[in-house]
């Protein structure tokens, strides 16, 4: 469903900050994956997933999703094939527009569009069936500015956006990263069950290793632009987060280096 070939990509090339952000970096994921990414500051991971929803260029390399060459795409036509689930819960939705009104642009991304604007009986009545699956009450608040939200409830709207209609690859890029511990939670559960219930293919990256080993059927780990260490199956399962660390420290040489991901372990 995913393959990166010899993915390379530098910042500001020539000059005092040039950083070689990712160096070669071969990645495969077959239909149904669910791989969780992690590593330290500046290991590349969030480059790596903006390189495939096509924020940046590449330097070199290829990118295919489902057997289609995008690397050459801008974001906005990659977009048909990727959902994705950003750090800030104020990324994904827009903020002055209604609940019914932001799941209507995302029922309708990659569609042929017409002149209709208007929300349908139809289309409401299957919105709020699928806010219900939140269990957030949202069902009864279609007309409900989404800014008025709270950032959990933001986020899981934003999720539901980008799973409702089946993409063929779910990007989440640090999607709990900025709410309290019970909805992290709460929000995880809700993209297990998700990718789960609609078989997707996902990349999450997480400053978290107890989130990276507890979920997803695959754990990658990045250093200075390269992927060094790749587990999954019973493999991964049985992983502990000092032996992650352990394993990162004789792989890379050096101590892990993410305060975050020290602190929420």
């Amino acid at each position: 469903m995913l393959e990166v070939k010899g993915l390379y990509k530098t910042f500001n090339p020539g000059s005092v900050n040039e950083k070689k952000a990712l160096c070669g970096i071969d990645l495969t994921l077959n239909e149904g994956d669910f791989v969780t990414v992690i590593g330290g500051n500046g290991a590349g991971k969030s480059t790596m997933l903006n390189m495939i929803a096509g924020v940046y260029p590449v330097d070199s390399g290829t990118i295919t999703i489902d057997g289609v060459n995008v690397t050459k795409l801008s974001e906005h036509r990659r977009a048909k094939y990727i959902g994705r689930v950003f750090q800030d819960p104020r990324m994904g939705t827009a903020s002055d527009m209604w609940l019914e009104e932001n799941l209507a642009i995302a029922n309708r991304r990659g569609k042929f569009r017409g002149l209709r604007w208007a929300i349908s009986g139809k289309e409401r009545k299957e919105f709020k069936e699928m806010l219900a699956k939140l269990d957030l009450g949202l069902e009864s608040r279609l007309t409900t500015k989404v800014g008025l939200l709270s950032g959990g409830q933001r986020q899981a709207v934003t999720l539901l956006m980008a799973v409702m209609n089946q993409p063929k690859l779910l990007l989440l890029d640090e999607h709990t990263a900025a709410l309290d511990p019970k909805t992290a939670k709460n929000v995880l559960e809700l993209s297990d069950k998700f990718i789960e219930e609609n078989h997707l293919t996902a990349l999450m990256v997480t400053h978290n290793m107890r989130d990276a080993i507890a979920h997803g059927n695959r754990l990658i780990m990045m250093n200075e632009g390269k992927i060094i260490l790749d587990v999954s199956g019973e493999e991964k399962k049985k992983l502990t987060v000092e032996e992650l660390l352990e394993e990162f420290a004789k792989l890379s040489g050096s101590e892990f280096a993410n305060d975050r991901a020290l602190l929420a372990n």
